[in-house]
């Protein structure tokens, strides 16, 4: 007997909801002017019954006023000459039709006083008028979106076979400003999947508009449609289509609140949004501004390795902006960026951390000790010893090298790590490590171990870099290196090193090594071997020019050389002198 009843009432349940589906097709089919003239005929018979109701006096006031604008908001929206033709206007209609239904119903139920509570009938009424509030949005937002203009056409009609698609991408799009949350949860997972497809095109056809209704959708209520929405504005973010409208829309506070309490996923898309936002220094006080850096922090202590390295990358940005470095280690960024330069999921998050070290560094005494009493050296060093060192963790140990004694750099293995990197190094690293030698190189003792370490023939090989930079840091080492006398009689016996110096010589404005090539050819001009290659390779023509332009140094370079050459000539004439004298006697 249980079971033939509650097969009966299934029955009846799924003759019921094939009713309502039947309903639904029928409604569907009816026209945009059949559901037009249904609504104009409802208001009069909503209004009088509204205006009967003596309870909740106030709350139908309020009703009844939204009721009266509806005939003129419905007389904009049925003017358009696209408003048969798109089906948008016709839920429209469906919707306002529903509402005013639901405006009758209470409107008896408060008449005949069969209400359940004061309190849960005040509830109805605000929910109601609320309703009619998204009403009168929807076809206000309708009515200016403009996709009205761009009705969803037959295929057969079509004058292009892309035309269908771009009137439904536009419908979409407009989904996300009116209807109920349910409708624009349908329409972002649309668009995603648009996304997919065809990326450029649904970019092509985003407004301000659009924006704007993506930027409200991430506070939505739905945490379905707040995922969907961050990730579609996570998308917009990366490809730096709609920067502008992203960021005038005020997208970064709800992306900072989403990055602290929304799910792993949000989370992870709301950093990745962060992350391309975070490059301009304006966005950068905004984000701090609106709390956004501890947020951030302590998603690099937890999140994925895609979080981690979006959120070290935003950090890493900040970073950049000087006045937001002092704030960053109030929030434990050393600790952190320390951390994840020695396991950061990531190889990238491992780059961000040196790069923000980098900056760290560069900010105050304060910061640098603070990053020494951290254990920030032993973890940059290590981090040199990968196959292809990179500038900024090698910047990071130069910023560091005054903050720490020679004796510990010593026992720290420094000077072999830059070596490694002068041979293996990025361009950028290779310049820095040669700087980092000029800033640890300040005593004999230290230039000595400098010369023992085998950095010297490789400083000199970096003369030749097709860098200019790189050219100038080792101009600078060698300039502060040559006062030493092992490295120094090195260097005259290395012949590349005098010849290299010299084509530094140019007195090209865009060769701002020209100062320290002078230094270093002038620490080695006590030698006559190395005095005559100067010479050979043409460094009296260039040190005259670099005499005019008053460079330091370059007067006395030439007077050592040019003194030199006629010391020279005469003693080529006194060798020659006992033979003239023979042809003489000959003659």
């Amino acid at each position: 007997m249980g079971t033939m009843a509650e097969l009966g009432t299934m029955g009846k349940f799924g003759t019921m909801a094939e009713e309502q589906h039947v309903n639904q097709m029928v409604m569907d089919k009816q026209s945009a002017e059949e559901w037009l003239s249904r609504v104009h005929l409802l208001i009069p018979t909503v209004l009088n019954k509204a205006k009967m109701v003596t309870n909740f006096g106030g709350r139908w006031k309020m009703i009844i006023s939204k009721i009266e604008q509806i005939p003129g908001c419905l007389s904009d929206l049925s003017s358009h000459p696209c408003f048969s033709k798109n089906k948008l206007c016709n839920e429209q209609l469906q919707s306002v039709a529903k509402t005013l239904n639901e405006v009758i119903e209470l409107a008896e139920l408060c008449s005949t006083d069969k209400y359940e509570g004061k309190l849960r009938m005040q509830s109805d009424l605000d929910a109601l008028s609320g309703k009619l509030d998204l009403n009168l949005r929807d076809c206000m937002v309708l009515i200016k979106t403009g996709v009205l203009g761009e009705a969803t056409l037959p295929l057969y009609i079509s004058s292009s076979s892309e035309t269908p698609i771009i009137s439904s991408l536009k419908e979409l799009l407009a989904r996300l400003q009116i209807g109920h949350l349910e409708s624009k949860h349908n329409a972002l997972e649309n668009l995603l999947r648009a996304m997919q497809e065809d990326e450029k095109m649904v970019m092509s056809l985003i407004g301000r508009a659009n924006v704007a209704a993506l930027v409200q959708l991430l506070t939505a209520t739905s945490t379905r449609i707040r995922e969907k929405a961050v990730n579609l504005i996570s998308v917009l973010a990366e490809s730096g289509y709609c920067d502008e409208w992203l960021i005038s829309e005020s997208v970064l506070p709800p992306l900072v609140r989403l990055i602290e309490s929304g799910s792993l996923e949000t989370k992870e898309k709301a950093a990745i949004a962060i992350q391309r936002l975070s490059i301009t220094e304006e966005n950068v006080r905004e984000i701090a501004g609106h709390g956004g850096i501890t947020p951030l922090i302590d998603l690099c202590k937890t999140g994925d390795s895609v979080s981690q390295g979006a959120c070290a990358a935003a950090l890493k940005n900040i970073s950049a902006v000087s006045e937001m470095r002092q704030l960053l280690a109030e929030e434990g960024m050393v600790r952190v960026s320390i951390d994840l330069l020695n396991h950061g999921i990531l190889l990238g998050t491992r780059e961000h951390m040196a790069e923000c070290l980098q900056n760290l560094t560069a900010a105050s005494e304060a910061l640098r000790e603070a990053i020494v009493s951290e254990g920030g050296v032993p973890s940059l060093l290590a981090y040199l010893d990968g196959p292809l060192p990179q500038e900024p963790a090698v910047t990071a140990l130069r910023n560091l090298i005054p903050s720490v004694n020679a004796e510990t750099w010593v026992a720290l293995n420094l000077l072999p790590r830059l070596a490694h990197v002068l041979q293996s190094g990025s361009l950028g690293a290779q310049q820095a490590a040669a700087s980092a030698i000029c800033r640890f190189a300040t005593s004999p003792e230290t230039k000595r171990l400098v010369g023992e370490s085998g950095c010297v023939p490789v400083i000199v090989k970096l003369l030749e870099s097709k860098s200019n930079g790189c050219r100038e840091a080792a101009a600078q080492a060698i300039a502060g290196l040559v006062t030493e006398g092992r490295i120094r009689r090195e260097l005259r016996k290395e012949g590349k090193s005098v010849t290299n110096l010299v084509m530094l010589l140019d007195s090209n404005p865009g060769n701002t090594a020209k100062k320290y090539a002078v230094a270093g050819l002038l620490g080695m001009s006590g030698c006559e071997k190395s005095k005559k290659m100067m010479v050979s390779y043409g460094a009296i023509g260039y040190l005259k020019k670099l005499s005019e332009m008053e460079v330091n140094g370059a007067d006395k370079l030439l007077e050592k050389l040019e003194r030199g050459k006629l010391r020279s000539f005469f003693h080529r004439v006194v060798s020659f002198k006992p033979q003239i004298q023979e042809l003489q006697r000959n003659r």
